[in-house]
């Protein structure tokens, strides 16, 4: 096995900062209130669209207010999980509220429709950034036993923000102005800014910032390209012209780039190897089809309530608080089960069926359905997104170390609001193509009624009744067919959640106080390949102790345990391209040079090691050692370890070649534990 002379030093990763009683429950109002800004202005909007038109001019381009925001989001939540695992999360929080006031004020002021969806597009970068990070930074401060209730809380306040945005949209634009759906977010951001830097422990980042250019200018354009060509497909183009192909094939093609950039990239914004765990790529998909079916249905509800039932704005917001309240209680309850069972399964599978049911419930309505069984279909509704949701999160959260915490929730949001996308524009095309097959009719059955009529629905429901009737039947028709498409889009996610595999939750994969410690070579593992790692770890520092000693000290070279210990450390910085300084090495240890300068003076005699102090290198006898060492020892670990049934070889070699290279690195323990920033000074020397 020759993994341990293959792999380079990795830093220390960070540990998370759990907080308790009154410090969790501020720190958490925080992060919410942060999370509440991103998800309101995606649909706080869409009411005043007319007025803005009214006020600015350029229709035609008025779609592009809600695209540009969308896309902008879609394509930075990819990228800032990684950030947020390099740099802090808490610094890119904070970076992200900053982005997010300054959009919001420009789209407060602007002059003309291009200054608007331009400020849009800034403000849906930082709105990308707190949705993630958000998200993420819960993982910091909760420990998995309490983080189901709290993201359960968050993705309830993703849920009602969603659902509350055009209510508040529409009071601030019947009462103030359009401008302060914008202006209202300034002082909200400005507080969050304030209580995050007092509220919120900062976690540094785990490695030396290697930012990957390229991985973010390809995902950025694949994804901008497809989330391009599902809102203007059916609307602006129809989907078979070369515009829309060109940008589905170009999309495709980008992304097949991105995936071949990040393959080789030393930091990849998305490591390709998360998807080797099928729990992580299951997630991912069932968030795929969650956000296509929840923002693809949700769109449509204030139309129905507002064409079909006649109600204002308002009045449709307030419509929308029974799905509010069934996401709310699912989300929490699974949240909380999943933490202190560590079962999750069974929540998408159920989610799943439940959601099928409550669109298919909503495709029965039309315009004599009460308003008290319409409420039930709407609660009917939530319960399946609140079971769907954020657990899924939660899931992944739990199932990948913790350096990948920012990435793995990086990887969710980025598909959830992807499918978001897909679903808003394709239910959009399906609900303007039955509009268009049954309006003209209903119009000529309408004598009187106008085109301006059909423009806002205060003024068709200003006629008659039994003059728009036709009119009233063609919207409510047009609309439930889209809510009866949407089933077998739910019941993907049921099918989806079949096949996700049930696997153990570990509370937190970051570093322990008793933990190993960094290797100099450890390879990034699988959750599965974590917990073997500890059963291997338990083998080796557990009854066998002594067995492992005399391994080390094998009678092959007249290396004792000392020895080998400073031929690794050597091995393990030149392999990764630094200097092995005995000073560095010291220091990292909290011990002065001069107690390991006579032990590297030894190894340089024996012939091990070549060159001053501060730059040694391993010789060919070197290199032989450490070779030798990694084999004997993986060798015994195969031959001693229990309960190896349904484990694959790779698995195990890698969980070998992780623990072995730990192991070796801190067979000689320093008289005072060093903490991780001083473990990670040997990687940098």
């Amino acid at each position: 096995m020759t993994a341990i002379a293959t792999s380079p030093v990795p830093p220390a990763p960070p540990a998370p900062t759990f907080l308790e009683g009154r410090a969790r429950i501020v720190a958490f109002a925080t992060i919410g209130l942060g999370m509440l800004l991103a998800a309101l202005d995606g649909t706080i909007v869409s009411t005043a669209l007319p007025t803005i038109v009214g006020d600015l001019g350029g229709g035609e381009h008025v779609s592009w207010v809600v695209t540009s925001y969308l896309l902008a989001q879609t394509a930075v939540t990819v990228v800032v999980g990684k950030l947020g695992d390099q740099f802090g999360r808490k610094l890119v929080f904070q970076l992200s509220v900053t982005i997010f006031i300054i959009g919001s004020a420009l789209c407060g002021l602007s002059e003309s429709m291009a200054w608007l969806i331009g400020s849009r597009a800034l403000q849906g970068i930082g709105a990308g950034g707190l949705t993630v990070t958000a998200t993420a930074l819960i993982a910091d401060i909760i420990p998995l036993r309490d983080r189901g209730k709290f993201q359960g809380a968050l993705g309830a306040v993703f849920g009602v923000a969603t659902v509350i945005g055009p209510l508040l949209g529409g009071l601030l634009t019947d009462n103030a102005s359009w401008r302060w759906c914008f202006y209202v977010n300034v002082p909200l951001a400005l507080i969050v800014i304030v209580a995050a830097r007092f509220t919120i422990p900062k976690v540094p980042g785990g490695a030396k910032p290697r930012i990957d250019y390229a991985g973010m200018a390809a995902v950025a354009l694949g994804a901008s390209m497809l989330v391009l060509a599902a809102s203007l497909g059916g609307t602006t183009y129809p989907w078979g012209s070369w515009q829309i192909i060109g940008l589905l094939v170009g999309g495709v093609a980008v992304l097949g780039v991105f995936v071949l950039i990040e393959s080789r990239a030393a930091e990849p914004i998305l490591p390709l190897r998360l998807f080797k765990s099928k729990v992580f790529s299951d997630c991912c998909a069932l968030a795929f089809v969650v956000g296509f079916t929840m923002l693809g249905a949700m769109t449509f509800l204030p139309t129905f309530f507002q064409y079909v039932e006649g109600v204002t704005a308002t009045q449709s917001g307030f419509r929308m608080l029974p799905l509010v309240l069934g996401l709310l209680v699912t989300a929490i309850t699974s949240g909380n089960i999943v933490s202190k069972t560590g079962r999750y399964k069974v929540f998408p599978v159920v989610g799943g069926l439940v959601m099928a049911l409550g669109l298919f419930l909503l495709s029965t309505m039309d315009p004599s359905t009460s308003v008290g069984l319409s409420s039930l279909y709407l609660f009917v509704l939530g319960m399946g997104i609140g079971l769907s949701m954020q657990v899924l999160t939660i899931i992944v959260q739990a199932s990948v170390p913790y350096t990948d915490l920012g990435v793995a929730t990086s990887g969710v949001t980025f598909f959830r609001t992807m499918g978001s996308a897909f679903g808003a524009a394709i239910f959009g095309t399906l609900y303007a193509n039955f509009l268009s097959d049954r309006l003209p009719a209903a119009i000529a059955e309408s004598p009187g009624v106008t085109p301006q009529d059909l423009a806002i629905p205060s003024a068709l429901h200003q006629l008659e009744d039994s003059v728009i009737a036709p009119i009233v039947n063609a919207y409510s028709d047009s609309l439930t067919q889209v809510f009866l498409w949407a089933v077998p889009v739910a019941l993907v996610a049921f099918v989806l959640a079949l096949f996700l595999p049930q696997v153990k939750l570990a509370d937190s994969l970051a570093p322990e106080a008793n933990d190993l410690g960094p290797g100099f070579g450890a390879p990034e593992s699988l959750p599965n390949q974590e917990i073997l790692s500890r059963r291997i770890a338990n083998l080796l520092y557990g009854r066998r102790r002594d067995r492992v000693l005399d391994l080390l000290e094998s009678d092959e070279s007249d290396l004792d345990a000392a020895g080998i210990w400073a031929i690794v450390q050597v091995y393990g910085l030149t392999a990764s391209g630094h200097r092995a300084d005995v000073a560095q090495i010291a220091w990292s240890r909290h011990l002065p040079a001069a107690v390991l300068e006579p032990l590297f003076r030894r190894v340089v005699a024996d012939g091990y090691v070549e060159g001053n102090f501060d730059d040694l290198t391993l010789t060919a006898l070197g290199k032989g050692t450490v070779d030798r060492l990694s084999d004997d020892l993986s060798a015994w670990i195969l031959e001693n370890l229990e309960g190896m049934e349904g484990e694959t070889p790779e698995g195990v070699a890698e969980a070998i070649a992780y623990v072995v290279q730990r192991i070796v690195v801190e067979r000689v323990e320093s008289p005072v534990r060093p903490p991780a920033a001083a473990l990670a000074s040997d990687a940098t020397p």
